[in-house]
Formats: C-alpha cells, structure tokens, sequence
C-alpha cells in the first residue's frame, strides 16, 4: 500500500460499500463483512450500502441485510431509483404516468414516489423506465420497445449487462435488456443512472455534509464501482471478491476510469489497515 493511499484513507468519513460481488454474493453473506462494519464503527467511520441492482426495493434490501445480521436504515441505502426520480422531476415534470419494465418492486418504488404505474397508467405512458426486470415477459419488452419508438422519454436505472450470481446462469440485466431494445426501435436511453455514473456518490457526500474527496468507494467491479468513484473524485478500494480479477487491472491502461487506487484480497484485508 503505497503512502500516498494511506494518507488519503486517513481522510476518509464515509465507505460506501457495493452490495453483491463485496459484502455477499447472491444468498452467501461474505464471512468477513460483519468485522468490516464493526471496525468502520470502531473508526468513528459512517458508511451507505449502494447497489445498482434495480429488481429489489430499498426495503427488499434492508430486509435482505437484516437476515444477515446487519442493521440497516432507509437513508443507508441507495440504488439508482432516487437519481432516476430526481431526473424525471428536474428534465420531464410534466411526467406523471410510468411504463416501468421492471419488478413488482420497482415499480412499487416509484409509485411511492408519486408516478402512475400500473395497467391503467401504462395504456397511455408520459415515459418509459427499464431496470433489472427479473419477471420480464415477451409481451411487455414489445409494449416497451412501442412507446420508446413513439419518442416517449426513455429513462434506463443502471448500465450493468449481467448480474453476479453463483448460480450455474447468467442474470441478463437492465443493460442487456436496453441493448435488445436498441435492436428493436434504433434508440438508446436518453439518460442511463447508476454506477459508474458519479451522480450517486454526489449525492451520498451531500446528505452526509462532506466533499466527495473524503469518501471511499468498496466494491469488486472496475467499469462500475470503480469508475465511478475515479469520475468522482473518491478513493477507489477494489476487493477481489466478485467480478474483478488482478488480470482484468493487469489490461487496464494508466488513464482508465476503472483503475483501482487500492487493490484488497477481501474486506478483511481492508479491516486489517483499518
């Protein structure tokens, strides 16, 4: 560990911590996860648990954490429907009615934050929202790929093209589905949220009242978690517990947003320089 990132590790206030690939993959809670948390409270260091997998709502999660025995409230956790609501109210306002390609979840997410979702509202959408939609059907990727071809504003959660999984598949995400999409209609998404999008970060050093500089972003994804903290301007920690492997940083150029400033075997080896 060089001097330079141990200086800039004693700066920081606040982890943010990727979910899946870094505190658990899949249904397996990562062994060394709850002594990680428990030394960042030792340290005096708070911390919000950020995730771009759209097809659990936030309550899915803290539920989720809570079965692995950690204790987590609303405001730890943060996945990409706040930016995509934020968006939608700043650049379309007058949007009121959502065709959501996505989980009953997701779209209970944003009927909680005041949109229209449902058979009713999506007969005649003011937008189209794509996420990780794990209960995708034929009949509603058409609809979907209807009303973006009609120009409706269409907005995508995150970027990712698969979720990690041990399970022997592969979980075709929200990224895949908008590229089928592409294919069909001739039309990306007119914004696409998440990691690496910096805008997360941003807003988690805002609610916590520091600079983004004092933050550190803790995952195991070079083109998602660690790009976007490289584009923030927070410390970038890569812990080799999920898609990353020390090949993929070998074939990183000097200048790639994805290059870790911090490369960990797992969270404990994080925990013992804590």
């Amino acid at each position: 560990m060089s001097s330079e990132s141990r200086a800039r590790l004693a700066q920081i206030r606040h982890f943010v911590l990727d979910l899946d690939g870094t505190v658990y993959t899949g249904s397996r809670l990562h062994e060394d996860a709850l002594d990680f948390l428990a030394a960042l409270q030792t340290r005096g260091s708070s911390y919000t648990f950020l995730t771009n997998n759209t097809s659990l709502s936030r309550q899915d999660y803290i539920e989720k954490l809570r079965a692995f025995g950690i204790e987590a409230s609303s405001s730890q956790v943060c996945t990409p429907v706040s930016s995509t609501v934020a968006s939608l109210r700043e650049s379309h306002p007058s949007v009121a009615s959502l065709f959501v390609l996505g989980t009953d979840a997701l779209r209970a997410d944003f009927e909680s934050a005041g949109f229209a979702v449902g058979e009713s509202a999506e007969a005649d959408p003011d937008a189209v929202v794509v996420g990780f939609d794990t209960s995708l059907s034929y009949q509603r990727l058409c609809r979907a790929a209807w009303w973006i071809s009609r120009g409706l504003p269409y907005l995508a959660t995150h970027p990712d093209l698969v979720c990690p999984t041990e399970e022997p598949t592969i979980l075709v995400d929200c990224g895949s589905i908008c590229a089928a999409l592409r294919a069909a209609c001739g039309r990306d998404p007119d914004a696409v949220f998440g990691k690496p999008d910096p805008g997360m970060l941003e807003e988690i050093a805002d609610r916590q009242g520091i600079a983004v500089g004092e933050l550190a972003m803790v995952g195991d994804r070079l083109m998602t978690d660690m790009a976007m903290a490289t584009r923030a301007g927070a410390l970038a920690i890569l812990v080799l517990t999920g898609e990353a492997t020390e090949s993929d940083i070998a074939e990183l150029g000097p200048a790639d947003p994805g290059r870790p400033d911090l490369v960990l075997k797992d969270l404990a080896a994080l925990t013992g320089i804590l």
